[in-house]
């Protein structure tokens, strides 16, 4: 078996192209693994600032198989031009898949470097998977690694440490266009009702904002407000919210949006400006309120542009952190990449035990003499195979695993036949269903409103 993936991220295309590509996520993973047998497990992880799908084949020779299946089934569920797909994404394999999986969990890879919130999203990608069955062992091996990698980051370097997101850079940006940077004295809205939206309510909150109106277009604003303050919007109250409002913050990414001939006119009496900050992948505002007098746009890219650089020491910790735990993993995974090989010399020489047991017990009984004549030849069959295991163990970790498996077939006519991917259980990473779990930083792929 073989790990792969598929990376568009915002450091090498557009966050719009960003945002084509994952609405054709949710049910990506599943129809992949029913449409090609190259595909043999896949996770899927969309955030506001990337789009990436980590897959397992069978064999090497499968994995431009996979990627071909992978691209046809998003192009098909975007319709984007199957090429413009496949050039959105750089391919990784081996060693490479690890550790950016590793650096991606640990916030060295996101727009706000040193965010946190994408170690809960990784770990979110994994259980989607598993709920959904599409979670190979290889990979979930890969994706619980990558957690564990985060929190070594977290708890041994300063990385992180002053809580930087992308909604805490986003609030920085419009303290600092405000008149007024006192947040008590504000009145905002925000649109969603996600986690995102949690999120952000909870900065508000840490800033002092007490004036915090919540629309939803799918009518949860009630249920979300009834358990973090703030007011609850309907379509007939929102206008009025919006005209009144010094901030107002997208989170939702629904289906509709605020377009700008619509916010004009609600906000041609208003006396204040206003701060739009749009935080949603597939945006709640159309670009061109930025252009209405009084309005301040602030976008994923603002935000982009504005993160501050986490210091030198502490990115040095964190990459070294990283490294040494993609190595053990890939060191770990060269070693299992023999357990077939181990599993045939052993099934092999038990067969050879068994047949000569049966013609001790046929020449001489179920006696005390045979049961010691077994004993032995298990007890000198066991150390037998000690050096075999152990030299197996230590090749694989080498890359030479293949030199063992052809050694067995030219020593003992042995065949080893690749591992199966064994499906995931149901769902191996603790969690609390009913806890908040920001997808500020690099943000959710669609929030939902």
């Amino acid at each position: 078996m073989v790990l792969f993936s598929l990376v568009a991220t915002h450091a090498d295309i557009d966050l719009e192209t960003v945002a084509q590509l994952s609405t054709g996520a949710s049910a990506l993973a599943t129809s992949a693994l029913a449409g090609s047998p190259a595909v043999a497990g896949a996770i899927v992880l969309s955030t506001c600032n990337r789009f990436e799908i980590y897959g397992e084949a069978p064999h090497p020779d499968d994995v431009e198989s996979a990627r071909a299946a992978l691209i046809a089934q998003l192009s098909g569920s975007t319709g984007l031009n199957e090429q413009l797909v496949a050039r959105s994404f750089n391919t990784h394999t081996g060693p490479d898949v690890t550790r950016h999986l590793f650096s991606v969990s640990s916030g060295l890879d996101s727009a706000v470097v040193g965010e946190r919130e994408i170690a809960g999203q990784v770990r979110r990608a994994l259980i989607t998977a598993q709920h959904e069955g599409t979670a190979s062992s290889g990979l979930v091996r890969l994706f619980q690694a990558a957690s564990k990698t985060a929190k070594d980051v977290g708890a041994q370097t300063a990385l992180g440490a002053r809580g930087l997101s992308v909604v805490s850079v986003a609030l920085d940006l419009a303290t600092e266009l405000s008149e007024n940077p006192d947040w008590s004295a504000k009145k905002v809205v925000v649109f969603g009702t996600g986690a995102y939206a949690g999120a952000t309510m909870s900065l508000l909150r840490e800033r002092g904002c007490t004036d915090v109106s919540v629309y939803s277009s799918s009518g949860r604003a009630a249920g979300f407000v009834a358990t973090r303050g703030g007011t609850a919007l309907d379509a007939e109250t929102l206008p009025a919210a919006v005209a009144a409002a010094d901030v107002m913050i997208g989170c939702s990414g629904a289906d509709t949006r605020v377009e700008a001939s619509e916010l004009a006119a609600i906000r041609a009496n208003s006396p204040q400006p206003l701060i739009a900050i749009d935080l949603a992948l597939t945006h709640d505002f159309d670009p061109a309120v930025g252009s209405l007098d009084g309005v301040e746009l602030l976008t994923l890219e603002s935000v982009r542009l504005a993160a501050p650089q986490e210091q030198a020491e502490s990115l040095a910790q964190a990459s070294s952190i990283v490294a040494g735990a993609a190595s053990a993993f890939e060191q770990e995974r060269e070693a299992r990449s023999v357990d077939s090989a181990i599993v045939a010399l052993r099934r092999h020489t038990m067969d050879v035990l068994d047949s000569e047991m049966e013609k001790v017990r046929a020449r001489h009984g179920c006696t005390a003499a045979a049961e010691e004549v077994e004993f032995a030849l298990r007890r000198m069959v066991k150390q037998l195979l000690h050096v075999p295991t152990v030299r197996a163990r230590e090749l694989a970790s080498n890359g030479q695993q293949e030199d063992y498996v052809a050694a067995l077939e030219a020593l003992y006519g042995i065949t080893v036949e690749p591992a199966a991917a064994k499906p995931a259980a149901a769902c191996p990473v603790a969690h609390d269903a009913n806890a908040v779990m920001p997808d500020a930083g690099d943000g959710a792929r669609r929030h939902t409103a």
